[in-house]
């Protein structure tokens, strides 16, 4: 096996559970296999009830976000919104230095944007997912409202989707990363966490459609973030 002396290239995995008679043929430009350092080592045939695909593409760094903002404006073919979320708004804060995925949410979407991804997903070798908050957590009230405004390109606008949002999603899925971020949206002072709290409680209601989420857990994870003085009262 050839390697690249102490570096390994993380590389994203697309698994799918499919019958064994539908079983998809590898997209054209991807491999079936074991992948090191950007090359295929080891071809993986489809198995009776399982296909691996790996996809040739590696993290962004903020240059290939800002490429990936100015190609959509360029390429879409309408007016529209796209929110970054997650990586995306940690990258151009500087709280990161990579992302594995580009996530956003499009709202409204404009026309011929679903084409620019695809092509820029080759063409940049980016990951891009449709991915925001409210996916995984109820919306919070006003967060079209509180979503910062980036730039626009072309007739899109782009816009870092609420802080808040972000925050509370990070802080009930609670990865290492997810905690980093969450404290440099603090310290910067993007998140209050009174106000994530208080958020918080308002839509704690429609969490009964979120069946997932624990959350007596989530809202004592919140009370840990205010300052100790205050956290000692809500006790």
């Amino acid at each position: 096996m050839r390697r690249r002396a102490n570096r390994c290239v993380r590389v994203t995995c697309y698994y799918y559970r499919v019958p064994f008679h539908d079983e998809p043929k590898p997209p054209p430009g991807k491999c079936v296999g074991l992948l090191w350092d950007g090359r295929l080592l080891l071809s993986i045939q489809p198995l009776a009830s399982r296909v691996l695909y790996f996809a040739m593409r590696t993290s962004a760094d903020v240059d290939k976000l800002r490429d990936f903002m100015r190609e959509i404006g360029a390429r879409a073919r309408g007016a529209g919104r796209v929110y970054l979320t997650g990586g995306a708004t940690a990258l151009l804060f500087g709280f990161r230095a990579r992302t594995i995925d580009i996530d956003i949410k499009l709202d409204p979407e404009p026309a011929g944007v679903f084409e620019a991804i695809a092509d820029l997903k080759e063409l940049l070798q980016v990951n891009v997912e449709l991915a925001s908050p409210d996916d995984f957590i109820p919306a919070l009230p006003g967060w079209r409202e509180r979503s910062r405004f980036i730039g626009r390109h072309g007739s899109v606008d782009f816009y870092h989707y609420d802080f808040y949002g972000q925050a509370l999603a990070k802080v009930e899925r609670g990865h290492e990363q997810d905690r980093s971020d969450v404290a440099d949206m603090i310290r910067t002072a993007l998140v209050d966490p009174r106000e994530l709290l208080s958020l918080f409680i308002q839509v704690e209601p429609d969490l009964v459609r979120f069946p997932a989420i624990d959350g007596r857990e989530l809202r004592a994870r919140l009370q840990l973030l205010l300052p100790q003085d205050e956290n000692e009262q809500t006790e």
